[in-house]
This record gives C-alpha cells, sequence and structure tokens, in this order.
C-alpha cells in the first residue's frame, strides 16, 4: 500500500474519533489555568498568609485554634504556613521563577517547624515534608541552569530533614507502623504530647512514606529515613491476606491485626498501592514492583468490574463490601498508565467522566447506580490527574475536552471572589469555607501540564516522578548513593513468574493499533450511564393489624398521643438537641394486647422513617448574585413543606434582601414598605414557621429566609431539616421560605452591612450565573438510600426509636442522623416555645436500633468534627470509619 494511501487512512481514522483542538485553544486553556492558579494563590498571600489555608467564603486564613474544630481534617494544619510550602513547586512549573524565589525566601525567614502541635504523620510527610522536597529539587535545578537562585545553599533540604526528624519519634513501635499523629516539638511519649495513644491507622497512612522518606535519606546521606519508611512497607507486605493478596484499610499498629479489612483502592488504601509503584520507579528497587505486580493481579481479579471499581473483603474476596465508591479511587486509571494497563484505565477514567458531567463535580462517594451517596467536593484533583495521564498514554484530544470540562466547572461553581471554594453539596452548589492546600499543589499542575506544549514547560517533567501530592523528585535519586538499608523481606520472590511483568513499561503504538479504540471503549459505558436513573421502590403499608394508634399520625406534642403510647409501654425522653427518643418496653404496657400494639407502632416508626429517607426534599441553594459576589457564594438552605416549590421553577426567586421588623416576624410587619418586594430576612423562634411566612407575605415580600438564633450553629456540623407547617392548611402561602444556619446567616447579615444592597437567588440549586442552567438530572441528582432492616421485636424485648422534634415546626433532614441519649448533638440546646408543631403527616420517624450498626449510610452533610464523630459512631460504624479515613488521606 502507498506510503500516502496509508497516511490519508491513518488521517481519517483519527478524525473520526474526534476533531483534534487546534494549538490556540490550548494555549487558551493554558493561559487560564495560570489565571485560575493566579487567583487562587494570590488570595491566599493577600488574605490568609502565614495561615495555613485560605478559607475562601470569608476571605482570611484558617489558623488552627482559633476555628471550630473539624476533627481530623484539621490534623494537617501545623502552623508552618502549609499552601505556601505545598505550592512551591507548582510556581516554577507555571515558570514563576521569581515568585518562587520569593516564597522560598519567605518560608526560611517565617516558617517554623517546632510548634507545640498535634498533626498527621500522613499528611505532613506528604504535605510538608514532599513540599520542601519539591521546592528544593526545583531551587537546585534552577541553581544548576544559572537562572536564579544562585544565593541557595540547600536551606530547604536543611528544613525537610528537620520535619523529617520530628516525624521520627512516631514510628518507634513494635511492627515499625507510624502512629498516625505526633507532636511537632514533643514527639509521641508523654503527657505533654498529646498524642501516642493511638492504635490503629489506615493502610495508607503507614504505606504512602517511601518515596519523600527515601527521598530525603538519598539528598542527605542520612539512612535512618529510608530504613523506617521499608520497614513499614515490610510488615504491611507481611500482613497482606495470603490468600487474596490484598490488604485491609486499617490496622493495629502495635499487633498487625486488620481493623477493617475491606479493601478497596480509594480511601484508606490508595496510596499505599500508588507509592510501591513509584518507588520503583524512583528507587529502582525491583522488590516494590514484584510486590506491586501481585497486589495489581489481585485488584484486577477481585476488585475490578469494569469500569467500576468495587471494595470486597480481604478473607472473601467474592463478597462486595459495600455498593458505592469514593472519589479517591479517581486517581487509579492514572496509575494503570504507569503501570500499562491502558484498556481499564480509559474504562474506568470514563465512568468517572460521565458521573462529574452529571454533577460538575466527582461526589465524594457515589453509589453503582451512579448516584450521589456523599454529596461533597473539596476540590479533588485525583480526575485531573488520571486525565493528564491518559492524554500522555494516548494523545486522544478527547481527554483535553475532558480537561476543559474541569476548568470550565471549576469557574462556574467554585470560583469565588477571594479564591475557590470547596462544594459542599454538588447537587446544590453550595459552597464550603476551604480551599484545600492540595488544590494549589496538583489540581493546577495536571491541568497546565495537560494542555501546555513542551516548549512551555522550564524543564522535562519526564525527568521526575510525582508523588501522591504532586510534588516533583528527581528520577536521578535513583543513582545516588545507597545509605545502608534494613534488609528487606525477600522470600515471596519464588512465588514471581514472568508474567507479572508483562506491559510494565509499554508501547502505546502497539496498545493502539486502532486509533478508534478508546471511543468504543466509552461509548458503552457512557451509555449504560445515561440509562441508569431506578426509581425508588413504592412504598408498602407496614405491619399486619391496625394499632389504635398509627405510626404516620403521630405528633409528639399531642396529650392524647402520649396517653396512647404510655399504654402500649412507650415513653418518650427528650434529647438536649431538642429531639425525643422512643422507648418501648413490653413490660410497662397495659395489656398484652396493648404491648402488641406498641410493637406495631414501633416496626411501623421503623418503615415510615426509611421511607421518608427516599421522600425527603432536598436542600435548597441561596445565592448572593449582586456585586461583588455575582453568583459565586452559594449556601445551603433547609427548605419548607409549604410555599413555593423552588423545584418546579425553572428560574427559582430572585430579589433583594431586607432585615423585616421585629426581626421574629411573630407579629405585623412594621417595616412593610422596606419589605415589600423585597426578601425578608427573619429571625428563627418566638413563633412557627408558617405564620412567619404568612406575615411578610402580607407585608408584600417574594421571599423569606429565617435564620438560626443558635450562634454557631452551621450546617458543616449539624444536619438541615424541613420546616413544617402549623398543623392547619398552609395553601395561603405562595412564596417560597428556606432556613439557614448562624453561620451560613451572619454572611448574609454581614454582606447586608457592608455593601447595602443585595440581592440573591433562592432555588434548588445553583445558578450558573447568567447562563442558563442546564435541565435537573430527575431522581439522579437525588442521593441513594437502602433500605433499612431491623431485627423482630418480641413482646419481651425492649425496643429504641428517636424521633426529631427539633425545634417544633422543623422537620428532620434527609440524614438519618441518631444519637445516643446522654449525648448533646446540637451546638445549643432549643430554645423554642413548645406551641410550635410539627407536621401531622410527618410522624418524625428516625429510627436506629442500637443494635444494627451496618444498616445505616453516612450522609452528604457529615462533618468530620469530633463531636459529629460521636454522635454517629453507634448507628453506622463502618461508613463513618470509610468516611473518617477519605479526611485522613489527603484532605
Amino acid at each position: 500500500m502507498p506510503l500516502a494511501l496509508f497516511l490519508l487512512m491513518l488521517l481519517g481514522a483519527l478524525c473520526n474519533l474526534g476533531q483534534a483542538m487546534s494549538r490556540e485553544e490550548k494555549h487558551k486553556l493554558r493561559n487560564q489555568v495560570v489565571e485560575m492558579f493566579d487567583h487562587a494563590y494570590q488570595n491566599y498571600m493577600d488574605h490568609a498568609y502565614p495561615a495555613d489555608e485560605l478559607m475562601p467564603l470569608t476571605c482570611r486564613g484558617r489558623v488552627r485554634g482559633r476555628e471550630p474544630s473539624r476533627g481530623d481534617v484539621d490534623d494537617a494544619l501545623g502552623k508552618f504556613s502549609l499552601t505556601l510550602i505545598d505550592t512551591l513547586d507548582t510556581l516554577v512549573l507555571l515558570n514563576k521563577t521569581t515568585e518562587f524565589e520569593a516564597a522560598v525566601r519567605r518560608v526560611l525567614s517565617d516558617v517554623r517547624l517546632d510548634n507545640d502541635i498535634v498533626v498527621s504523620v500522613f499528611e505532613t510527610n506528604i504535605r510538608v515534608l514532599g513540599g520542601l522536597l519539591g521546592g528544593h529539587s526545583m531551587a537546585v535545578m534552577l541553581k544548576e541552569r544559572g537562572q536564579s537562585m544562585q544565593w541557595y545553599q540547600d536551606e530547604l533540604l536543611h528544613m525537610a530533614k528537620d520535619i523529617g526528624l520530628r516525624l521520627l519519634p512516631a514510628f518507634n513501635t513494635s511492627s515499625g507502623l507510624p502512629y498516625p499523629r505526633v507532636n511537632l516539638k514533643y514527639g509521641v511519649r508523654g503527657p505533654e504530647t498529646r498524642t501516642g495513644t493511638e492504635t490503629d491507622t489506615c493502610t495508607a497512612c503507614a504505606g504512602t512514606i517511601i518515596l519523600e522518606f527515601a527521598a530525603l535519606s538519598r539528598f542527605t546521606g542520612d539512612p535512618v529515613f529510608e530504613d523506617h519508611a521499608r520497614r513499614a512497607l515490610d510488615f504491611l507486605w507481611e500482613k497482606r491476606q495470603r490468600n487474596s493478596n490484598l490488604v485491609g484499610t486499617t490496622i493495629n499498629i502495635h499487633s498487625g491485626e486488620w481493623v477493617r479489612r475491606d479493601s478497596g483502592v480509594g480511601a484508606g488504601i490508595d496510596s499505599y498501592y500508588e507509592y510501591l509503584l513509584k518507588a520503583y520507579i524512583l528507587l529502582g528497587d525491583d522488590l516494590f514492583l514484584q510486590r506491586f505486580n501481585i497486589h495489581y493481579a489481585s485488584i484486577m481479579k477481585y476488585i475490578s468490574q469494569p469500569p467500576l471499581l468495587l471494595d470486597v473483603h480481604i478473607h472473601k474476596p467474592l463478597l462486595p463490601a459495600r455498593t458505592w465508591m469514593d472519589s479517591l479511587l479517581a486517581f487509579f486509571p492514572g496509575l494503570q498508565v504507569l503501570k500499562g494497563d491502558i484498556r481499564p484505565a480509559i474504562e474506568t477514567h470514563e465512568m468517572l467522566y460521565q458521573v462529574t458531567k452529571k454533577h460538575n463535580f466527582l461526589p465524594e462517594a457515589f453509589t453503582t447506580d451512579f448516584r450521589v451517596h456523599w454529596a461533597q467536593h473539596p476540590l479533588r484533583p485525583e480526575f485531573a490527574e488520571s486525565t493528564y495521564f491518559l492524554y500522555k498514554a494516548t494523545a486522544d484530544p478527547y481527554y483535553l475536552e475532558a480537561g476543559r470540562t474541569i476548568l470550565d466547572n471549576l469557574n462556574r461553581f467554585a470560583r469565588v471572589p477571594c479564591g475557590f471554594a470547596a462544594m459542599k453539596d454538588v447537587r446544590t452548589g453550595s459552597h464550603e469555607d476551604r480551599m484545600d492546600s492540595f488544590f494549589l499543589a496538583e489540581m493546577f499542575k495536571y491541568l497546565f501540564l495537560l494542555f501546555a506544549d513542551s516548549g512551555d514547560i522550564p524543564f522535562d517533567v519526564e525527568d521526575y516522578i510525582f508523588t501522591t501530592e504532586a510534588h516533583l523528585l528527581p528520577l536521578s535519586l535513583s543513582t545516588a548513593p545507597r545509605p545502608s538499608f534494613i534488609p528487606s523481606n525477600r522470600t515471596f520472590e519464588e512465588e514471581m513468574d514472568d508474567s507479572n511483568f508483562d506491559w510494565t513499561c509499554p508501547n502505546t503504538r502497539l496498545l493502539f493499533p486502532d486509533p478508534g479504540f478508546p471511543r468504543n471503549l466509552r461509548e458503552p459505558i457512557r451509555s449504560a450511564i445515561d440509562k441508569s436513573c431506578p426509581r425508588p421502590a413504592p412504598y408498602r403499608e407496614p405491619g399486619m393489624g391496625r394499632p389504635p394508634l398509627r405510626a404516620q399520625d403521630f405528633m409528639a406534642n399531642n396529650p392524647e398521643h402520649l396517653e396512647l403510647l404510655r399504654r402500649m409501654g412507650v415513653s418518650l425522653i427528650h434529647l438536649k438537641d431538642g429531639r425525643v427518643q422512643l422507648v418501648q418496653h413490653a413490660t410497662q404496657a397495659v395489656s398484652a394486647v396493648a404491648a402488641e400494639d406498641g410493637v406495631r407502632f414501633m416496626q411501623e416508626m421503623m418503615e415510615l422513617s426509611s421511607q421518608q429517607q427516599k421522600e425527603q426534599l432536598p436542600p435548597r441553594a441561596i445565592q448572593i448574585v449582586s456585586h461583588p459576589f455575582f453568583g459565586r457564594v452559594v449556601l445551603t438552605a433547609g427548605p419548607a413543606q409549604f410555599g413555593t416549590d423552588l423545584s418546579k421553577s425553572s428560574t427559582g426567586v430572585r430579589g433583594f434582601i431586607t432585615v423585616a421588623e421585629p426581626y421574629s416576624g411573630c407579629s405585623e410587619i412594621t417595616n412593610a414598605e422596606y419589605v415589600q418586594g423585597h426578601i425578608a430576612l427573619l429571625q428563627r423562634g418566638q413563633c412557627m414557621f408558617a405564620e412567619k411566612a404568612r406575615h411578610i407575605q402580607k407585608a408584600g415580600a417574594i421571599g423569606g429566609i429565617v435564620i438560626d438564633d443558635n450562634e454557631g450553629s452551621s450546617s458543616d456540623t449539624a444536619p438541615l431539616f424541613q420546616m413544617a407547617g402549623d398543623g392547619r392548611s398552609t395553601d395561603d402561602i405562595t412564596l417560597p421560605l428556606l432556613f439557614l444556619f448562624h453561620k451560613e446567616g451572619n454572611i448574609l447579615l454581614e454582606a447586608l452591612k457592608e455593601y447595602r444592597e443585595v440581592e440573591v437567588l433562592l432555588s434548588d440549586k445553583a445558578r450558573d450565573r447568567g447562563v442558563d442552567m442546564q435541565e435537573a438530572e430527575g431522581d439522579c441528582q437525588t442521593e441513594a438510600t437502602t433500605p433499612t432492616s431491623f431485627e423482630p421485636v418480641s413482646q419481651s424485648q425492649s425496643s429504641t426509636v428517636k424521633v426529631d422534634e427539633m425545634a417544633p415546626g422543623e422537620v428532620p433532614p434527609e440524614q438519618e442522623e441518631v444519637s445516643p441519649v446522654d449525648e448533646d448533638t446540637s451546638p445549643a440546646e432549643d430554645a423554642s416555645p413548645p406551641q410550635e408543631e410539627m407536621s401531622p403527616t410527618d410522624p418524625q420517624g428516625d429510627v436506629d436500633p442500637p443494635q444494627d450498626e451496618n444498616t445505616k449510610e453516612l450522609t452528604d452533610d457529615t462533618d468530620s468534627s469530633s463531636q459529629s464523630v460521636d454522635e454517629l459512631l453507634a448507628d453506622w460504624q463502618e461508613d463513618l470509619e470509610a468516611f473518617q479515613q477519605m479526611e485522613k488521606d489527603e484532605l
């Protein structure tokens, strides 16, 4: 065949595959990445530095101890200007050498590493030690080229060794696995450390040390760091399940027993696998590759169900451990590219891309039918990382378009005046006041490399390996003099066979004889996701008989109902957060028949609660659209069961806000001339929500926002709820009424104080600032729930039901928030008066038997604070632990 004809045929195939992006368009997107980085970085430097992170909604720095605790998430913060250190090598990659030099000088002059503060060993290693080593690598490279940094004398390396030495006490365990936390000043021993009592750590936390510690040993010539990292990896390898060759998620650092035996490639394990392969690439030690290949074969045998990656039990790997996936597994297609296994990488990436296009971002967790499971998105970079690696492997312009989607969504939905804000709920577009350091360390590196030409990059990235935090370590370290190491256990080498090493370093041309190959893999996955949107099963009438009081008719403040409960042996315990707990003791019923009625009532309440999880209204959005916000600040709001249904409005309700007088809204509005045509701000309490709505409606308001009067309350730490009516018809209320917690409400009040005229949009989800939003994706946008199962209750048993009164007149959220009786789960005790009623059609059945720990699902608004952890532990231990591991793993 003539060469010209062959080239024409190949060109035709490429054109059919998809139109290539023009060079000008790529440059435009590259420049957009740089502009977005400048927006984020400059706002951190202007409003947050020297704090660890930027709070982009309130335009200030997050300093640990000054802000309310977020639990384990805050362990990444050590008062060492985290974001600046994490961003050092990003500055060089983006050709900002002047800013890099200034940043290095700031780090050397301002940053202290001897603070009396307890930090995560894992986070400090990948962010601070990795950031200092990446910065050192860049400084040395620039100095050797004579371009800048001529004054540099390894100062960042000295700081890296300092922080490395401060992390070493954590490895003082019999197993060699590190404690999860360490005090930077005092280590882990003694009462002054306030740590060292932990027994468990995640597999990734112990197994994501080798790159940074080995690089530190190779740079400094001190073998102690690499020795400890290798010892930890050796121990994890020895503790793998020998039949499945999988590792669990959480391990006891002293005994080596697996605490959580579920295994996957997402939260809690992810970077352990990543570091085995990358340690081979960086250090050239076949031992790491051999271990990785054995693990990888098991992953593909048991966990990979293309395009899904589902957790399994390590002892019974054919049994799935859960029916949802977390967003951290989005790194795995990129790792598969490094491995050379391109086909499953394409398939999984396409699944993730389609989920992203449904929800604008990858939800923190999503189900196997691609519904939202946990709705947060803290601007994670893993999907962008895999997009970059797949483009490198395939040169398929499809992945450039995927990168464009990432850019557009960040600008449309996450960009705010002071940076980029994490998404609190991808369904509504509401924001969280956080911009994690990894956003600057990773996201902009991968996006810049995706769109940049080789001439745009100041060095050859092929000479470096990316750490899990995307810090750059030179591959020349593999030829550095090797310090003496603790011998590794190599007794397993006899298990090897040559097939484990196939396609370790692939030739992508051989993998793609047909240019349409990637497209052919993507099409069926796209179709499957588009068609997957099953509706909840219809509600079935519970119970066999008809007790004197039905669960759906129950009202917690009805004296007649309370007397009926008493006769059935059901008593009420009032909790501090405004809810009541229903407890049934069959022996306290007035008769055996009444006891049976009580059992049926409790079972009905349980069934009704489960059903309500599927019928709850989703949260609403309040979007500030006026100058200088322009729709970039979105607040999560609770809906009302009356008034305008915002989900049925294509435009929402838009108007300027004003404070009603009286602020409670419990009597006739005295400033009706200002309220008319506006959205009225009201304070919670003193009367029912429906009464407030009627008063502002009479004054001519077009909408209302009720702000919580419990100071310090926030949707970060408390679940949202629906506002119920007053027990009578609310058909006369035609305006929308939304609820904001105190913290979010204060954002509105402060904006009104500063700018006087503040316009907001009340809607079912955030609109795209002047651009028509796409049609809602129907039920696919709702959170998935699973039916809750309960054990049969006999007359001799006691059963417990928790019923949410909140403040009377408020209905619990779609989350299954159930708390032990003796714990205060609210920032402040509800002070609302007893005349506020719950909806008589909604019996408030948040139900959960104490014995059943595995049937609950962790909810979208779960916060990682220690208080929230205590509240939820008894109800869904497994899901909660998984979420905690996600927060520890690169939050």
